[in-house]
């Protein structure tokens, strides 16, 4: 497995593609609500992304037809934008690729529409909490099985269970590079390479309610649970420098 050393200045080229992928969140977000179609949504956020000299990276990748994933309700990830309107009580994953100048950025949050169960509340905000709970405990030395267990660790201890056969990764002058980062733990957690600084990476906890086994709709896409439940998909590209991990798809 070789897993890219990024110098400062390629550092700096994977800050403006993720930085662009936090700007296009800023402008789509108030347009999440009751009553938009996701693939409105997809529409807004491909022409800012290229109105800002951007490329949305996920259109055509692997042969994915919309420019950003929307994962409504019990869809959890890779779901295409389509036109049935929002209604009072969904949930609904974004996923945004940039590409800029040949780097590559990479997020996800899901939106809460209108008046969301108490239940579906919970389950978003904890894949938030495990998300950010996950960044702030990345060190160098760390092995990315560590990683990973952290992940799980995050995600049980707050009655959930990870989407099974999905994982982060790395990212760079690819959308997707080793190494793959599973949010629970396969093997020895203490073997396996170390985190180091220069590494860039995505975090995505994706977090099922009951049951882990993922299956692909129709649509050769959509991902859901074994259990049929809603889930929750949240991410951030990251970058180790001085020893911790900096978010860079933020704005």
């Amino acid at each position: 497995m070789s897993i890219a050393l990024r110098k400062e200045a390629e550092i700096e080229g994977l800050r403006r593609a993720n930085r662009l992928v936090a700007q296009t969140f800023e402008h789509i977000s108030p347009m999440i609500k009751i009553g938009t179609t996701a693939n409105q949504i997809n529409q807004a956020a491909e022409d800012f992304i290229v109105s800002n000299g951007g490329r949305p990276s996920f259109k055509g990748l692997y042969g994915f037809p919309g420019a950003v994933c929307t994962s409504v309700n019990e869809v959890i990830i890779h779901g295409i934008p389509d036109d049935r309107p929002l209604e009072n009580g969904d949930i609904i994953g974004v996923d945004i690729g940039t590409e800029v100048d040949g780097w590559y950025g990479d997020a996800a949050k899901t939106y809460l529409i209108g008046d969301v169960s108490e239940k579906d509340r919970k389950l978003v905000e904890a894949s938030k909490e495990v998300l950010y709970s996950s960044i702030s405990k990345i060190k160098v030395g760390m092995r990315f099985k560590e990683l990973s267990q952290i992940l799980e660790e995050e995600i049980t201890s707050r009655g959930y269970i990870p989407l099974k056969n999905y994982c982060g990764h790395g990212i760079g002058r690819k959308p997707h590079e080793e190494p793959s980062i599973l949010n629970y733990v396969e093997g020895n957690p203490k073997q396996g390479p170390k985190i180091k600084n220069g590494m860039v990476f995505c975090i995505e906890p994706m977090i099922c309610q009951k049951e882990g086994d993922a299956t692909v709709l129709d649509d050769k896409w959509s991902v859901v649970s074994s259990d049929g439940l809603n889930g929750s998909h949240y991410e951030h590209t990251v970058a180790v420098v001085n020893g911790k991990a900096e978010i860079l798809s933020k704005v």
